[in-house]
């Protein structure tokens, strides 16, 4: 059985502070409004409905804080990997923690969505607590603290006349209308990013999500009334002892004058102001990358209905296996879609590799000429913008002994680009890496898809011959579907050919699905004490595999490997 914790314990330790402080957080205000003196007689008229109103609002703070920052590409990239810094201080484990920034984005939203209905509801009960402080009689205490509303300035129950509806009096106060507000634009952004309508109709997630900028106006300003009160002169009225023994008040009574009772300032904007400032620099960038001229320098169609993009932009830097967000105005001025890199940064141009499965990328693929055979010039081409590169997993292939590169079909994009870097690299005298071994897995459905590919492989493949160093790269190619009878045949009477019958290779083609016990346990027992980093592209059933075997087979003990799982996602 392997070491759970290795992949598993920093994203739980991740989660349990995140929980934790909600918790924290959550009870410590909680506590301060059921046990504050200054909130005694405010918890006389409002009861529990005050501190888990006041708790689930500081949760909502603390969660609004944080959900800006997952969505901050250009931050993230910088403390992943230009940072190095940052590299020093984050270790490996905790790095990896980033690649998970949407998932942990999505929990946030949820998140807030609880303590939204937390806040709501428990403010339904503190309106209809005041509107029936009302109705008690005036000589006890609730009663009191209504009457005392009817003086300009201690008044502690919002409500100014019995005689109206909970509604209008919502709408009377700046905390009402906004927080109507903010409701309504948690419901359209959270219904809009399903799934399906975030694939299907993607403008409509687009436009919703950017109401997220009239959510947090709104909540900035949703408690700058100041509607909860609190007794500002305790140290004159005692509520606990003028509430039980005096039911008197005034200023001819020394004991229990008047209580006076003031609005806090608003506190949300102290909150959220740093993620604020961080996302509109990120804007800033994305806006001034969106406005740097791209040249397509080349385009080719490839079998399975695969484009090649080949593109130049001034100042443009990489890393390996990182992925930018390409735009086309003449498709859609709103759309901006991922695509992994699949040029390495050695070469003079940037490249992506897009499969032509929707309405974008088909409209793409017919804007670009890639059905037409005659040569297109520069001017022919649609205009793109590019904002990116971001960083990925992939970026730390260089930090383990041994790489586990694993693709599912057209998931290989990002291995393009790492396979031809770490082979760069690995023949730079200058560059110092303690990689010495690649195991490559490219589960593939039918052999129209290994056209592109098969020929960067076959490329390494005759490098690393030439230098005696065919040991480095262990490429391994499984197909899983799309031959006939006769393709079969063909196949089997060159099995004993020195080259691959379908991709032509040095390394033959395994028909089938991989066996991922065998794989694991025989790369475990080829390299004891070794870091072994697994890597991954592809759908979420593989990727769920891949996990638990990394799991299963690691072992921490002193000799034993340890398998470090990095999923790509963008």
């Amino acid at each position: 059985m392997g070491d759970w914790m290795l992949n598993e314990g920093p994203k739980w330790a991740f989660l349990f502070i995140w929980f934790g402080t909600n918790i924290g957080v959550f009870t410590g205000f909680f506590l301060k409004f059921y046990n504050g003196a200054q909130y005694y007689y405010l918890n006389q008229i409002l009861g529990l409905a005050l501190p888990f109103a006041r708790g689930s609002a500081a949760c909502l703070n603390l969660n609004c804080m944080l959900i800006l920052f997952p969505v901050c590409r250009n931050l993230l990239s910088f403390i992943r990997g230009s940072c190095n810094c940052c590299r020093i201080i984050c270790r490996r484990n905790v790095r990896r923690q980033m690649d998970k920034n949407i998932t942990f984005h999505k929990a946030l939203a949820y998140m807030i969505i609880f303590h939204t209905a937390v806040h709501i509801i428990a403010h339904c009960f503190n309106l209809e607590f005041f509107m029936q402080a009302w109705d008690s009689p005036n000589n006890q205490t609730r009663g009191l603290l209504s009457t005392l509303s009817t003086q300009e300035d201690p008044w502690l129950n919002p409500i100014r006349d019995p005689n109206t509806n909970t509604t209008v009096e919502l709408l009377k106060f700046v905390p009402g209308i906004t927080g109507v507000i903010i409701t309504l634009s948690l419901i359209v952004i959270y219904t809009s990013s399903t799934e399906v309508i975030r694939r299907s109709y993607f403008e409509v997630f687009w436009f919703t999500h950017h109401l997220f900028a009239v959510f947090f106006i709104g909540l900035v300003i949703h408690g700058v009334q100041g509607v909860v009160r609190s007794q500002t002169n305790i140290d004159l009225h005692d509520p606990v002892l003028c509430a039980t023994q005096y039911l008197q008040w005034g200023p001819t009574n020394p004991e229990c004058p008047v209580p006076q009772f003031a609005g806090g300032p608003a506190q949300t904007w102290q909150w959220v102001i740093v993620p604020m400032v961080f996302y509109m620099i990120e804007r800033g960038i994305r806006f001034y990358r969106s406005q740097q001229k791209i040249v397509i320098t080349k385009v080719v169609k490839h079998p399975s209905k695969v484009l090649e993009l080949q593109m130049k932009r001034k100042g443009f830097k990489m890393e390996a296996g990182q992925y930018i967000f390409l735009h086309c105005p003449s498709i859609s001025r709103l759309e901006w879609h991922p695509f992994t890199l699949t040029s390495s940064p050695e070469e003079d141009y940037f490249s992506v590799h897009i499969r032509t499965v929707g309405d974008w990328t088909n409209a793409l693929a017919k804007m670009c000429h890639a059905d037409e055979k005659e040569f297109q010039e520069a001017w022919k081409l649609p205009a793109v913008a590019a904002d990116g590169p971001f960083g990925t997993a992939s970026e730390d292939v260089f930090q383990y002994q041994v790489d586990i590169c694993v693709a599912a079909g057209i998931g290989v994009t990002p291995f393009a680009s790492v396979l031809k870097h770490v082979w760069y690299q690995y023949n730079n005298p200058n560059f110092e890496t303690k990689l010495r071994k690649v195991h490559f897995f490219w589960i593939c459905p039918d052999t129209n898809a290994f056209e592109w590919f098969s020929d960067l492989l076959h490329q390494l493949e005759t490098q690393m011959a030439e230098q005696g160093k065919r040991d480095f790269l262990d490429a391994n190619i499984y197909l899983t579907r799309g031959w006939d009878q006769n393709q079969a045949k063909n196949i089997m009477l060159q099995e004993e050919d020195v080259y691959d019958a379908v991709t032509g290779l040095h390394q033959k083609t395994n028909y089938g699905r991989p066996n991922w016990d065998a794989i694991f346990k025989g790369i475990a027992d080829a390299n004891p004490n070794t870091s072994i980093g697994v890597f991954f592209c592809g759908p979420k059933v593989l990727s769920t595999t891949l996990h638990k075997m990394s799991n299963k087979y690691t072992n921490i003990e002193e000799g034993g490997a340890k398998f470090f799982y990095n999923k790509e996602n963008f």
